[in-house]
C-alpha cells in the first residue's frame, strides 16, 4: 500500500487545514446564525460543506463572503452544495437542456476556483435518491429506510416513481455514452480552475430503479471505468461509506475496507461520508447511528489511517434524536473524533 497522502488537496496552498491527516467537517447552511456556528466550533468541526440556499448566491463573491464569516469560528469551506448541478437528469439521461446544464456546472466550477474552493462532490443519478420514508431505530430515533420493492426517488423537489420514471428503459451503453460526453466537456474546466471533483456513489447503488441502471457509480467496476474515462488527476471519489454498505460486498464487487485501500492507494480518495446502515440489499435496510449498523466503523477509520487519508470526513444522514438536529450531530461528531484519535494512536501517532 502507498505511504503517500491519498488526497491531492494537501498540495493546494491554504487548503490543508490546521493539521495533516483525517479532518472532520459537516454540512453548514449559508444562513446559519452565530449560535449555530459557535456550536460547530465547540464540537471541533474544521470544515464546512456549505449549503447555499439562495440560488442567486452561487457566485464567487458570495462564496468568499461566506468563507470570511466561517473563518471567524475557525471553519473553512471544503465544498459548496449546489443542488442545481448535482444529480442532473438532463446530463445523465441526455434529456433536453443537457448542454445548458453542463455549462451551468462549468460556471459553478469556475466560481469555486475563483473563490479558492478546491473541491466539489458530484452525483450522477438520473432519478434521485430512493427511499421508503422513515422508520424508528434505536430508542425511537427517526431514520431513513429503503425497501426497493416499493420506493420513490427524490431530488431537489422532484419525485420519481414507478417502473419507468422517464417513460422508457435506458441501457447501460447509453448511460456510459452520456457520462463520457459530460466528462469531456467539464474535465479541462476542472483542471484549469484547480478544482477536484469526487464522484458520489449512487444511493442506493447496484440495482436499476425506474428503468435506469445504476451501472457507473453503483459498483467498484463502474467506478474504475469512470475514472479511467476521465483520465484526470482532478477526478476521484467521494466515498459514501453508507452507500457502499447498502450495496454490500457482493453487490459492489468489494467491501468498503477494500474500496478505501484501493482508491487511497491510487490517490483518488478525496472525501468520505462516514455513516452506517443495518444490512446490505436486497433485503430492506435502514440508516443507523455510526455504532449501530452492520459495519464496524472503527475498522473503516483504521483503513483510512493506514491509507494516509489526508482530507475531510463528515457525518451524513444522521438519525433524528429528541431535541432536533443538534444532539444527533454532536453524538456523531464526538464518536468520529474518538475513532480518529484511536486510529491515530494505534498507528503510532497523529
Amino acid at each position: 500500500m502507498t505511504t503517500t497522502a491519498s488526497c491531492p488537496l494537501r498540495a493546494v496552498p491554504g487548503y490543508a487545514g490546521s493539521h495533516p491527516g483525517i479532518q472532520i467537517g459537516t454540512y453548514v447552511p449559508s444562513d446559519a446564525d452565530d449560535d449555530d456556528l459557535k456550536f460547530l466550533q465547540q464540537l471541533g468541526v474544521e470544515w464546512a460543506m456549505l449549503i447555499v440556499k439562495d440560488p442567486t448566491h452561487h457566485t464567487a463573491e458570495h462564496y468568499r463572503a461566506f468563507g470570511r464569516r466561517l473563518a471567524e469560528y475557525g471553519i473553512q469551506i471544503y465544498r459548496v452544495a449546489n443542488h442545481s448541478v448535482h444529480n442532473m437528469e438532463q446530463v445523465t439521461l441526455n434529456l433536453p437542456g443537457r448542454d445548458e446544464k453542463i455549462e451551468e456546472f462549468c460556471t459553478f466550477l469556475r466560481n469555486l476556483g475563483a473563490a479558492g474552493i478546491r473541491y466539489n462532490t458530484y452525483a450522477h443519478m438520473g432519478n434521485g435518491i430512493w427511499s421508503t420514508g422513515a422508520t424508528e431505530g434505536r430508542g425511537g430515533v427517526h431514520a431513513r429506510v429503503l425497501d426497493i420493492t416499493h420506493a420513490k426517488g427524490h431530488w431537489n423537489g422532484q419525485v420519481f416513481q414507478g417502473e419507468l420514471t422517464h417513460g422508457r428503459e435506458y441501457s447501460e451503453d447509453e448511460l456510459w455514452d452520456n457520462y463520457a460526453y459530460f466528462i469531456r466537456k467539464v474535465m479541462r474546466v476542472a483542471e484549469d480552475e484547480g478544482v477536484y471533483v469526487g464522484f458520489h456513489p449512487d444511493d442506493p447503488p447496484v440495482y436499476a430503479l425506474g428503468g435506469i441502471p445504476r451501472c457507473i457509480f453503483g459498483n467498484f467496476a463502474g467506478y474504475q471505468r469512470a475514472l479511467e474515462i476521465a483520465d484526470s488527476p482532478n477526478f476521484g471519489v467521494c466515498l459514501c461509506v453508507g452507500c457502499w454498505l447498502e450495496g454490500g460486498k457482493v453487490g459492489m464487487g468489494c467491501d468498503v475496507i477494500q474500496a478505501v485501500q484501493h482508491f487511497g492507494a491510487q490517490g483518488k480518495l478525496f472525501k468520505v461520508h462516514f455513516r452506517n446502515v443495518s444490512n446490505p440489499m436486497p433485503a430492506p435496510w435502514q440508516e443507523t447511528f455510526i455504532d449501530d449498523g452492520y459495519q464496524d466503523m472503527h475498522r473503516v477509520m483504521q483503513a483510512l489511517r493506514a491509507a494516509n487519508f489526508d482530507g475531510c470526513i463528515i457525518p451524513d444522514h444522521i438519525p433524528q434524536m429528541v431535541g432536533g438536529s443538534g444532539p444527533g450531530l454532536a453524538y456523531s461528531i464526538g464518536y468520529m473524533r474518538a475513532l480518529v484519535q484511536a486510529a491515530n494512536n494505534e498507528a503510532g501517532g497523529a
